[in-house]
Formats: structure tokens, sequence, C-alpha cells
């Protein structure tokens, strides 16, 4: 499935240029959601090796012969919708550049180190005496200040440090008990949809006062703040929660079980639906057990209960569960690897994988945003580029550079 969103619709930020100095995930999602939206997307990389995740791979995506091309699939997952220009910052002539196109532009995104950016003339205060309605964002690990504000921060160290990984995993006393970190860089994915809110709240201010303003945002700060009411526990009982892994603290039977080929997810959130759980399982006698009756009871008694809940599962195919328990109306649903996903109906029906002409590779692979927005639809018709694809695009069409002063920049190594 092609992209099939229209050239002729609006879009919410047609009117808006983002500067991306930012590169690996936080930042590049940022400017991907951006992009969705409408927004022309400058991402700015180094001449010769671009965005540290163009290299990391395999997997890559491959040409129509099924040969793997330099374009890393983890490079494709976040920055469709933009246009890549080589620039190298640490240059005089680099620098001079960027602030050339600053005053082409209503936003900057950059995730260096606290202050790095000082040295070359590109932080805030430098960019703002250029634009001063200039909204300019910088993610770093933990913040512009505080006394870890100079340490790098990484997605992993912050799942860690920011208690995501106390909270998510099997309990210790059983197999495989112990700190998990998500799946996917959760930290870093939520850091750039909080950057997002973020930039879109001050462009709305920027245009209501004509006043620009700096972000700060920290992946510490946001793994805080998405424990939600995991934090809040906490802080109004004084107790840290514990890990329950793909069990729940206070409701049973609510957790995945293993079925003769699969895992599915049964929640039965109160008596009734486990009563019909049971029941639908051919163990009736277990819906009014005195051990069991009640939910605080199956709290109580889980480690007796548990056991016998999972025996009987194991004894029925995933889908034949899944259509005992949905006729009866106890939630449940099967524990599917990415290819389910992709091959689930609902998933195909909405259309969330789609491809894009791509320059390098015929058509890339992606998954489409899922902002569904009526009059302003979200979405790229623009694949992720190619390292340094549209540098003379840009310098030319946005800064009026002609052929020969584009060309001296590239034989100097600035571009």
């Amino acid at each position: 499935m092609t992209d099939s969103v229209p050239h002729s619709l609006p879009k919410a930020l047609g009117h808006i240029r983002v500067l991306d100095l930012s590169r690996v995930l936080a930042g590049p999602w940022c400017a991907q959601n951006l992009a969705d939206l409408g927004a022309d997307v400058i991402k700015i990389e180094r001449p010769g090796v671009g965005d540290d995740t163009r290299a990391w791979g395999p997997p890559y995506a491959h040409d129509a012969a099924g040969n793997a091309t330099s374009e890393s699939a983890y490079y494709l997952a976040a920055n469709r919708g933009k246009r890549s220009v080589t620039v190298d910052i640490a240059s005089a002539a680099g620098q001079a550049l960027i602030r050339e196109l600053v005053p082409h532009c209503d936003v900057v995104l950059e995730n260096f180190k606290v202050g790095h950016l000082h040295r070359y003339g590109l932080d805030y205060d430098s960019l703002r005496a250029i634009k001063p309605d200039l909204v300019y964002c910088a993610i770093t690990g933990f913040g512009q200040d505080g006394p870890y504000a100079h340490r790098a921060g990484y997605d992993f160290l912050i799942q860690g440090m920011g208690g995501l990984m106390s909270v998510t995993g099997e309990r210790d006393a059983l197999p495989g008990g112990g700190p998990q970190k998500a799946g996917v860089a959760l930290t870093d994915i939520m850091t750039g949809m909080y950057a997002t809110v973020a930039v879109l709240a001050a462009l709305t201010h920027r245009d209501r006062t004509g006043e620009g303003q700096y972000i700060d945002m920290a992946l510490l700060d946001t793994q805080v703040a998405m424990l939600a009411n995991m934090g809040s526990n906490y802080l109004n009982t004084g107790k840290p929660p514990q890990r329950w892994g793909n069990a729940h603290a206070n409701i049973v039977p609510y957790q995945t079980f293993a079925c003769l080929d699969g895992h599915i997810i049964v929640a039965a959130g109160n008596d009734s639906q486990y009563q019909k759980f049971v029941t639908a399982g051919g163990r009736p006698e277990l819906a009014h057990d005195p051990l069991y009756a009640t939910n605080p009871l199956r709290v109580q008694h889980r480690d007796a209960l548990v056991p016998l809940l999972a025996a009987m599962v194991r004894e029925r195919s995933r889908a034949d569960w899944i259509a005992l328990l949905e006729a009866v109306g106890v939630p449940c649903g099967p524990i599917n690897d990415i290819a389910d996903v992709f091959a689930n109906p609902q998933v195909q029906a909405r259309e969330l994988a789609f491809t894009l002409p791509h320059p390098g590779a015929g058509t890339v692979k992606l998954v489409r945003s899922p902002m569904r927005m009526s009059a302003t639809p979200a979405g790229s018709t623009l694949p992720p580029p190619m390292l340094g694809q549209h540098t003379d695009e840009v310098l030319r069409d946005i800064l009026g550079k002609n052929a020969e002063e584009i060309a001296a920049l590239h034989a100097t190594g600035t571009l």
C-alpha cells in the first residue's frame, strides 16, 4: 500500500520549517512527527557519515533485486518526510551556513551535550539574536541544569535510572525474574513525543504573542513523568512498587497464559468474567470455590489458583481460547510477534504499513503515522532521505546560492 494522503489536502504545519540538528532517536522522532504534520524538516547531517543510525544495521532496506542497500531499517524508522543536507558544523563555513538558514526556519531541534553548540555559535542565545521568535528545543539526557547535566544520557541507562526497569520484568522469586528494559527505546520515543507537544505549544504561543522560546527536554524527566500511576503510588504511600511480570498486582486472573501453540492474555476484571473463564475452560468447580470466589480471595490465593488456570489453558490452542472467551464476553487476546501484527486484519484495514518510492532502494516499507485527522491528514510523501540528497536543492532554493558557490562549499568539505 502506497501513501494515500492526497497532495492537494492542506497540512496542519505546512507553514512551518524545522531545522533538525538532532540524530539517533529522540530528536529525529520529534522531527518526524512534525514532518508527518506537514512541516518542511531540513535534517542536518555530517558529510560522509550522517546520522549515527545510518550505520545501525543490519537489517537494511533491500532493492528490487533483493540486495541490501546502505539504508538501515533503524534510520528509516525515524526519518521519513525530511530533506537531508550535509554540513560540517565544526567548521566556520558550516556554522555560517546554519546561521544563514535560521532566519528561514521556525524551529531548531538539537540533542548535543549541554554547552556543546555554544562554542559553535549555534546555541539558543546566538540564534535568537538572528531570529527573535525562534522556537529552540534542546534534548539531553538529564537537562540543562542539575548535578548530572553534563553526563551523556542513553535510553537504556535512563530506563534503569528512571525506575521503569524496576517495575518491568518477572518477579524476582520466579524463573526469569529480574529487571527488564522495554523491547523498544521507549524513553527516547516518549521524549520525542513530549518534545513534539512542547514545540507545538511554543509555536502557538509565538503565533499569539510573537515571542519565541527555549525548550529544555530531558530523557530522565520524561522517564520519571511517564511512571504515571507507579510514581504516584510511591509518592502517596512511600512504598516502591514491585515487578509483577505479566500479572497484575490487584486483579487475578489478569495475565498471560501459555496455550498449546502460543500465548494469550486473559483480563478478567470482575468475578463474573472469572466465572465465565473457568466455566468455558471446563473447570466450573473453580467458579464458586470458596478460596477463589471473589477477586480479593483470588489475589490472596493466586499462588494456588494460577497453576490450575495455567494447566487448564494449556489444553487448547490459542485460536480456540480466543473464540471461546470472546463468545462469553471475557476480555482476551493473542500475544503477537511482529509478523502477526502486520498480518492482523485490523492493522491491514488501517493501512499502518505502507511503501514510498526511494532513490536508493526503489521502494521502502514504513509504518504510517497513527495521527488520523479529517481536515489536515498526517502523513508523508517523502521517504527517509539519502545522505545529503537535498543539500544543493536547499542551498539553492532557500539561501539563493548559485552553482559556483555550492561547488566551492563542496570542494572545501563544508558540505
